[in-house]
């Protein structure tokens, strides 16, 4: 059964008209967008064209798509409604797509993505998506890592100027214009391939808190 099919008549008609629409308007405001470049001590900033496995917070997915488009990464996203409209909107913009979750066909997503690893593309993680709760990282990179023994980037982008909206992540719509912190933490090793459950949860943990440096870098960053 095709995706369109499992979809309302109004959600098909959302599908055909709000990805374009959010691809356009993103294009309108990224292209005013200033970015500034920020890392911890002993962070490498990645740079096109990159590999490896990526993570970032969900409320920044629009200054990220915008950003990262030229990495032409590979991105997990969610089999509901709302991952077919972020599916459509970030194709525009060059990213790919592997659908699955933490729930929902998400063994099927982690082996896709190895095989993107595999063939030297970059990954991409919402780490905290798609529902939540916000700054609070999924087990999924962790367990991609594992598979491949890739490291795992964290970074964090912050508008200046934003809007924010009334959302369990507090999505943030950068206004034009804005000066944005692209903020880079130290990247977290991977787990090794023999890693008990504990010892997985705890380097879900320290990706979490690499992730949360990221964030509060950014928030400095415009704080003065």
């Amino acid at each position: 059964m095709s995706s369109e099919r499992r979809f309302t008549f109004g959600q098909r008609v959302a599908v055909a008209v709000v990805p374009r629409l959010t691809a356009l308007v993103l294009a309108a405001i990224g292209m005013t967008l200033r970015f500034e470049v920020i890392a911890e001590e002993g962070a490498i900033p990645a740079t096109p064209p990159a590999k490896g496995i990526f993570c970032f917070w969900h409320r920044c997915t629009l200054p990220c798509g915008w950003y990262f488009r030229k990495f032409r990464c590979s991105i997990l996203i969610s089999q509901s409604f709302d991952g077919e409209l972020i599916t459509r909107t970030l194709g525009l913009l060059g990213y790919n797509a592997v659908r699955g979750s933490s729930s929902r066909g998400g063994a099927a997503g982690l082996l896709a993505l190895r095989d993107v690893l595999a063939k030297g593309d970059p990954v991409v993680f919402t780490a905290d998506g798609p529902r939540g709760p916000i700054y609070q990282t999924k087990i999924g990179p962790v367990k991609l890592a594992q598979m491949t023994g890739q490291e795992m980037g964290c970074f964090y982008l912050l508008p200046e100027q934003s809007w924010v909206m009334k959302s369990w992540d507090l999505f943030l719509i950068p206004k034009p214009f804005s000066r944005v912190a692209v903020s880079w933490a130290r990247a977290v090793p991977a787990p090794g391939p023999h890693d008990s459950p504990e010892m997985l949860e705890a380097k879900r943990q320290e990706l979490n808190d690499a992730l949360e440096r990221a964030r509060a870098q950014a928030e400095a960053h415009f704080a003065g």
